[in-house]
């Protein structure tokens, strides 16, 4: 029995040390010529049939496809409203403290913590769209700052392999097929949305591993205590952002709408050009 139980430690403890040698084996293969060269052909063909169906002085058709009304908008000035009094009162008061507790450098490190932990929506997402080396980076990414990054709290992948992160969502892969984005759609809590991209994060949130390792209900609280953490790191490190637009917008409302939409129709079409 003493003798199983050591096994299954020894094999416990070369997990990790697989998981960085299959990361930096992925991360070469993308860093090859060939593999770069063969990947650029596949992309160039992914992606050539739209852009040569029109001229190079017409519109972009993923920026085209953005519903620019606003049918939604009693709805969605009370979410901002909401979400405005949510930051005053909450967020920002809870981010300040912490930011005077907790230097940028450890903030920043929480950061990419929790960007590593959400690898899985960007390696699915890229494969979705059939972007394979991207898919392949995020996984090297994955392996390389989990192991030599420490849990993800620092980013080897990038300083070391030059492995750079392809942020990917459903709501992206869906306007990448032309999926219409509908209209416009404030989330409480979360901001700013389309109904594509509300869908699309519901289905990013049920790839999260945990909801398939624990009870539900215990996935939900710790998906929720986890979500309410990001922000507040987040909001640590972006503590004017709110009073920088304020003070330049005439329309808050308006210019986070804009802001919002325009990002993602910029999105769209770095996908579609295999950036």
């Amino acid at each position: 029995m003493e003798r199983t139980s050591d096994t299954r430690r020894d094999g416990a403890a070369l997990v990790p040390i697989f998981l960085l040698a299959l990361s930096i084996l992925v991360g070469w293969l993308l860093a090859s010529p060939s593999f770069a060269a063969e990947a650029g052909s596949a992309a160039a063909n992914n992606g050539g049939s739209s852009a040569e169906a029109q001229p190079s002085g017409a519109p972009d058709q993923a920026i085209e496809q953005g519903v620019e009304t606003d049918p939604l908008e009693p709805f969605n000035s009370a979410m901002f409203t909401f979400n405005l009094k949510l930051d005053d009162w909450v967020l920002h008061p809870v981010a300040s403290r912490y930011a005077d507790i907790a230097p940028e450098a450890f903030r920043e490190a929480v950061g990419r913590f929790f960007d590593n932990v959400e690898f899985v929506p960007r390696f699915a997402n890229n494969l979705f769209q059939l972007r394979l080396p991207q898919a392949g980076g995020e996984v090297a990414r994955f392996g390389i700052n989990t192991t030599l990054g420490v849990a993800g709290f620092f980013d080897p992948a990038d300083k070391w392999f030059g492995l750079k992160e392809h942020p990917d969502d459903f709501g992206l892969t869906l306007r990448y097929y032309d999926v219409p984005t509908g209209p416009y759609l404030m989330l409480p809590f979360m901001g700013p949305s389309t109904i594509t991209d509300a869908v699309g994060r519901g289905v990013d949130s049920f790839m999260d591993p945990q909801y398939y390792f624990m009870p539900l209900w215990m996935s939900f609280a710790v998906g929720g205590g986890e979500t309410v953490a990001e922000a507040v790191n987040y909001r640590s490190l972006h503590l004017n952002q709110f009073e920088e637009a304020d003070r330049y917008a005439i329309d808050l409302y308006g210019a986070v709408q804009d802001a919002y939409l325009q990002t993602r129709r910029v999105e769209v079409r770095d996908l579609k050009e295999g950036k």
